[in-house]
């Protein structure tokens, strides 16, 4: 046997080179070339997040591998450079930028650019730069310390339709009268990828407001859904990492809910991918704190966004979860109002004493109606606090008032 297997290697040593060579297809290796890449620019404008009197967060995409960095100043004085930076790397070699801006003045007016510097190559020992891009001067101005009012608008369930902003920001708020945007959930139908977040969320929003006021973004029950679910949070600053959490403008404290998916955790039709009861219920106990919070309990008026209603629509698992879990912690907090959407049917619910003792804002959705985005039950709710009055009111395209709610501080009259 040894023989054997000496003689057939020696037969496959044997072989000509020529007659292997001949044997393989022939290549032009003249006419295969490297394809050409595609120069680096940027997919959106700046959008602005978690805006403060101290900070922001300012982000951007650019198409390619980049180190990115931004430029601020107030108007008339030298820019200052500002980067991302973790564990004493400067965040480089990525494309979806998210930019934390700190040490800002309260009531102040800043001009910013925003840059990326290709990186062609990146190796342990050296890097390789291409082109540097740029965008802007914007301009935004930070909040005062003490803001005697706040106003802002709301919208839900815009399931890739982005006409909805555009359209209805052009209509009922053409001044630009309020100081942020919330999209109060199900922004996409599903989460399939990068464009769908670009070009039906941030696109219109750069059209409009963001480059100088920010937006909030609440997780609806169709945005964990999709195969980019779990990439879509790098789009978007959530303050501790977390879509839920607290914080304060003006008078208001404004409390930020996931009602998570509507269905249970077990359901088919997540193929066993979610925990959302234990996250509900992990909610519930960072709501308990919250609500003992001397931000929270010395605010004028505190607004809860929350994409399912607790109190409307059909009777399904996550709707009764939350109502469980967050409505008695609520009602205990003495909360003035939640804004709410989901069932593409808008309504005004008053207080009830049997179950959630302050009034809910339901928002409508894009609808069945006429248009090109199927205009005729989409909403849009702008509310005005100062530290004495909340006025909350609810429009339809065609300007009428479908729900209103005029809110006293409480022991005032």
């Amino acid at each position: 046997m040894k023989n054997k297997n000496i003689k057939r290697r020696t037969f496959l040593s044997g072989l000509s080179k020529a007659g292997l060579i001949g044997a393989l297809p022939v290549v032009n290796l003249e006419a295969k070339k490297s394809p050409v890449a595609e120069p680096n620019v940027f997919l959106t404008a700046p959008y602005l997040q978690t805006l403060s009197a101290q900070a922001v967060t300012i982000m951007w995409v650019n198409s390619n591998k980049a180190y990115n960095w931004v430029e601020i100043n107030k108007k008339g004085e030298t820019p200052r450079k500002v980067t991302s930076a973790k564990h004493g790397l400067n965040q480089a070699y990525n494309r979806v930028n998210k930019i934390r801006v700190t040490g800002l003045t309260a009531d102040t007016d800043y001009e910013y650019r925003v840059f990326s510097r290709e990186i062609l190559s990146f190796k342990p020992y050296k890097v390789t730069f291409g082109e540097t891009i740029e965008q802007g001067p914007f301009t935004f101005k930070t909040p005062a310390e003490k803001e005697d009012e706040i106003s802002f608008v709301v919208f839900n369930d815009l399931h890739n339709h982005p006409a909805i902003i555009t359209e209805m920001l052009q209509k009922f708020a053409p001044e630009k009268d309020y100081d942020f945007v919330v999209y109060n959930g199900d922004a996409f139908d599903f989460c399939d990828g990068e464009g769908p977040i670009l070009s039906d969320l941030i696109a219109p929003s750069n059209t409009m407001f963001s480059t100088s006021l920010p937006f909030v973004m609440v997780q609806g029950n169709h945005e964990p859904r999709g195969n980019f679910a779990r990439q879509m949070f790098d789009y978007f600053d959530y303050p501790e990492e977390r879509c839920y959490y607290a914080f304060t403008r003006g008078p208001v404290r404004f409390v930020v809910l996931d009602s998570g998916e509507d269905k249970p955790d077990s359901d088919d039709e997540y193929s066993g991918l979610v925990a959302f009861d234990p996250y509900r219920e992990e909610q519930a106990q960072w709501l308990a704190s919250e609500i003992q919070n001397p931000a929270f309990k010395k605010a004028a008026f505190r607004v809860v966004f929350i994409h399912i209603p607790m109190f409307e629509g059909k009777d399904w698992h996550g709707r009764e979860h939350c109502a469980k879990l967050f409505n008695p912690l609520l009602n205990k907090g003495k909360v003035d109002l939640a804004i709410s959407g989901h069932t593409h049917r808008y309504a005004a619910r008053p207080a009830n004493p049997a179950t959630h003792h302050y009034p809910v804002l339901v928002g409508g959705g894009w609808g069945t109606g006429p248009g090109p985005a199927k205009g005729g039950t989409r909403t849009i709710i702008k509310v005005q606090a100062t530290a004495k009055q909340l006025d909350a009111k609810m429009y339809i395209d065609d300007g009428t008032v479908v729900g209103s709610f005029d809110i006293a501080r409480r022991g005032t009259k």
